[in-house]
């Protein structure tokens, strides 16, 4: 394991690609981005077994979906992991991560913070939850020195189908998942948490400011999607 710290303004000037797992990425074209920097979360390995595809860099930041596929994470080859240090200290393979700490009060209600975004813009290698793993991607984004971001495959709209079912936060699929770019994303048997967006949207605008107070930049790439937060590219024209 190394610490992320060796990270810090790595990337300065370029730009890089987040990739949600939103219905959408099914309609990118990989081919472009091979030769680009992404960030791929979750289980994005599933992408990989489909098409070939490996991103540059890899994020957890659910406990759940950590937990529920830490084996299919140890086995990601290909990729550079960036894992909180807890996680990390969980798998066999330590060579290919980066370790950071995950500051998590966004998610404490006895905190001052709970469900206020916190952004990482010092040296040290700390970041914030703020209900998604792609605001820790811009965080890291933004620490590794990139000038512009490309969302990807952020569709920011979820469905909860009927014979699912739900315990306070926690959804139970007993079924595929319409959400996700593969229906095993969240399929039969997974526990997924109620995505609250308008407390992910809360994060996102935390990040824009940010990024634009340095003159920097974070455009939506993706396909149709409802997130009109950020100012909408078509993906051929980046290329």
């Amino acid at each position: 394991m190394k610490s992320a710290q060796g990270l810090h303004n790595i990337h300065k000037g370029r730009r890089c690609f987040i990739l949600g797992n939103g219905p959408s990425l099914n309609k990118v074209d990989f081919s472009k981005l091979r030769d680009e920097v992404t960030f791929g979360v979750n289980s994005f390995f599933l992408m990989t077994r489909s098409n070939g595809f490996h991103p540059t860099y890899f994020v957890v930041e659910d406990n759940l979906v950590f937990k529920e596929n830490m084996e299919e994470i140890d086995a990601y080859s290909g990729v550079t992991k960036i894992l909180p240090i807890q996680y990390a200290e969980q798998l066999k393979c330590k060579d290919d991560c980066y370790v950071f700490e995950m500051e998590q009060s966004f998610y404490n209600k006895n905190s001052r913070f709970f469900a206020v975004p916190q952004f990482n813009a010092s040296p040290e290698p700390r970041f914030y939850c703020g209900q998604s793993v792609t605001y820790i991607n811009m965080q890291l984004a933004y620490y590794m020195g990139f000038d512009q971001v490309v969302l990807l495959g952020m569709d920011f709209s979820y469905s909860i189908p009927g014979d699912h079912s739900q315990s306070g936060n926690h959804i139970h699929s007993q079924g595929d998942d319409p959400n996700h770019f593969h229906k095993d994303y969240f399929g039969k048997g997974k526990t997924w948490k109620d995505p609250r967006l308008g407390r992910v949207l809360r994060s996102y605008h935390r990040a824009k400011f940010a990024f634009e107070s340095e003159g920097r930049s974070m455009v939506n790439g993706t396909e149709g999607g409802r997130l009109e937060l950020f100012d909408r590219v078509s993906f051929s024209s980046l290329f």
